[in-house]
Formats: structure tokens, C-alpha cells, sequence
């Protein structure tokens, strides 16, 4: 079996991020410009041949240079070639070639969600042999060898081998010694609004009374979703719905959201662990499962409730872990106390 890569997981994160932010642009330009066509005479030149061409070109580069300025590369432009194929999946699920088709925004959604399961999956389960740490150093030093190393990558390099025995931290301390020098880049634009928002986000998830009105919010909106389901149900509106399929599929989740929640509140007073353990659950099982029957329904305007429904899952993970650190500290104690 081949050595995996330590960095995979920034790689996917990068084609994710990039396709997603593509199919959003495509979108949005294409409803503002008045959905033009490229092509003329019975010719029509669709963005999905743009996409296959830019996943070529960063299957390409990942496959003709090395280093991780490569694959990153590699991952952005695949990533941006993806979102411009996917963007187009309605016209090739359909007879009449339909880009509108209601679905379609439920397929994107779903395709890049198992993306992300896939990339949490390998970040979760990147626990390398001493021969992957090995290759993996060795990929690092010698992607530094045209540009030079920063202090940063060569003392990651160093923790990569080390338990993995004398001759093999020996020969590779030996090829940092023959790889250039540089200096750490300064600081990116982005960076201060990147430590802004992850303060901003501290804040949030230190304070109580938030987590309090998300856990209300949590437990609150199903009932809020299946009853207007039901309410369409009982006056006769649901078969009116183009997609009443889809908006079973969304009560549904909200059934299944609403009663892991409602679990979840009657743990709070006695374990809450498993209380947040399970709203954490109930979030997953809505931007797994109920967003896709949401996008389907609402096409792109459920953007704005999956922006909720992070949020809500920011704090509650943030929670969650600050709980069992809590558990953790208090089991140790325990533990050191004489009996």
C-alpha cells in the first residue's frame, strides 16, 4: 500500500473550499449577467468543458511537480474545475437537459458534503507509521530543496522522524543540513481577520447564554419546520408542492433532529456529555441529510439556514469538547487522590 500523505487533509479542504466558492460565483454571475451562452451558429460552449479542462490541469500539476506548493495548487484548480462540472449536473440527470432542475441544487449540496465527511474522515484517521513519517519528511525536504525550508517546516520535519530510529533522524538532519534556508513569510493580509473571527468565535462559545439559546433554538425549530408540514398537509397544500417529495424528506429530518434534541435536553441536568454529544448528533443528521431535501425545496436561498446550522455547530462542538476536557480534568483528579 502506498504511504499516505500527512497533509491530505489541507489538500481536500482546498478543492472543497474552492468549488464551493465556484459554484456560488457561477451562480451568482450567471443570474446577474441574464444566464448568457458562450458559442453562437447552434454551438454551445457549456462552463462543464471549462471544468473538466481546469480538473486536468490541476491533475497535472499534482502529477508533474513536487512539493506541497504543487498540490495545493493542484487541489485549488481541481477544485474550481469541480465546481464548474458540478454546477451542471441538472442537465445530465435529466432528458431535457434542464440547468434548472430543481434537485440538482440538493445534488451539489450532497456531493460536496460527502467531500467533506471524506476530508473530517482522514483528518480524524491520520495516524502514520514510522515508515510514512519517513516518506513523508523526505516528500517535505525535498520539495524545499528549489525554494528553501522556513525554521517552521524543518522542525516539523524533525518531529515527523524522530522515534523513528537513530539512522533515520541521523540521514535526514544530514539532508536538512543541505537544504536552503528561508525566512518565514510575513504577515498575510488575511491573517488579522482570520485571529479576529476565531476571537469572535471564542467569545461566542464562552458565554452561557449563548450556548443556552442555541440548545432552545436546537430543541425549538424541528417542531417548527414539522408543524408547517403537517399544516400543509391538513389544508391540502402539500401535493401542490413542485418537490413535496423533498419536503417530506426535510420533516423528516426535522422529526429525527427534534427528538435527538429533545433527548439531549433531558440529559442536561444529569450528563452533559452525552447531552451535547447528541445535539451535536441532531446538527449532523440536518446538514447531512435534511440540507440536501433543503436545497432541493428552497434551491440556494437554504444557504441561509446551513449558515445557521454552522454556527449552531460551532458553538455546540466548541461546548461539547470545553465538557469533556471538564470530565477529563475531573477523572484525573480522582484518580491522584489517595484511597
Amino acid at each position: 500500500m502506498p504511504p499516505r500523505v500527512l497533509e491530505a487533509p489541507s489538500y481536500l479542504q482546498a478543492f472543497v473550499l474552492s468549488g464551493v466558492v465556484t459554484v456560488l460565483v457561477t451562480r451568482a454571475f450567471l443570474q446577474a449577467a441574464g444566464y448568457p451562452q458562450l458559442g453562437g451558429g447552434g454551438f454551445h460552449i457549456a462552463h462543464v468543458l471549462w471544468g473538466g479542462l481546469l480538473m486536468t490541469a490541476g491533475l497535472g500539476v499534482a502529477l508533474v511537480f513536487l512539493g506541497s506548493v504543487a498540490r495545493i495548487l493542484g487541489a485549488i484548480l481541481g477544485g474550481i474545475g469541480f465546481g464548474l462540472f458540478v454546477d451542471e449536473v441538472g442537465k445530465f440527470v435529466t432528458a431535457g437537459t434542464d440547468y434548472f432542475y430543481a434537485p440538482a441544487a440538493g445534488i451539489i449540496y450532497g456531493s460536496f458534503a460527502v467531500l467533506v465527511v471524506i476530508t473530517q474522515a482522514i483528518r480524524d484517521r491520520t495516524r502514520l507509521t514510522d515508515q510514512e513519517r519517513t516518506a513523508n519528511a523526505l516528500y517535505t525536504v525535498v520539495g524545499g530543496l528549489g525554494t528553501g525550508l522556513t525554521p517552521r517546516r524543518r522542525a516539523a520535519v524533525t518531529r515527523l522522524v524522530r522515534g523513528c530510529g537513530p539512522e533515520v533522524e541521523e540521514a535526514v538532519a544530514r539532508l536538512l543540513d543541505a537544504v536552503p534556508r528561508r525566512e518565514p513569510p510575513g504577515t498575510r493580509f488575511w491573517q488579522p481577520w482570520l485571529d479576529r473571527g476565531r476571537r469572535a468565535l471564542t467569545w461566542v462559545t464562552t458565554h452561557r447564554w449563548v450556548v443556552s439559546l442555541v440548545v432552545l433554538y436546537l430543541v425549538g425549530e424541528p417542531f417548527v419546520v414539522v408543524f408547517r408540514v403537517v399544516e400543509d398537509a391538513i389544508t391540502g397544500q402539500l401535493p401542490d408542492q413542485r418537490e413535496w417529495g423533498a419536503v417530506l424528506g426535510v420533516a423528516l429530518s426535522a422529526l429525527i433532529t427534534a427528538v435527538l434534541g429533545i433527548r439531549g435536553a433531558t440529559l442536561l441536568p444529569t450528563d452533559q456529555v452525552r447531552a451535547f454529544r447528541l445535539f451535536k448528533l441532531a446538527l449532523l443528521v440536518d446538514l447531512l441529510f435534511g440540507q440536501i431535501f433543503s436545497f432541493t425545496v428552497n434551491q440556494f436561498g437554504a444557504l441561509a439556514a446551513l449558515g445557521v446550522d454552522l454556527f449552531l455547530l460551532a458553538v455546540v462542538t466548541a461546548e461539547y469538547r470545553r465538557l469533556c476536557r471538564q470530565a477529563a480534568a475531573v477523572e484525573a483528579r480522582s484518580a491522584e487522590e489517595p484511597r
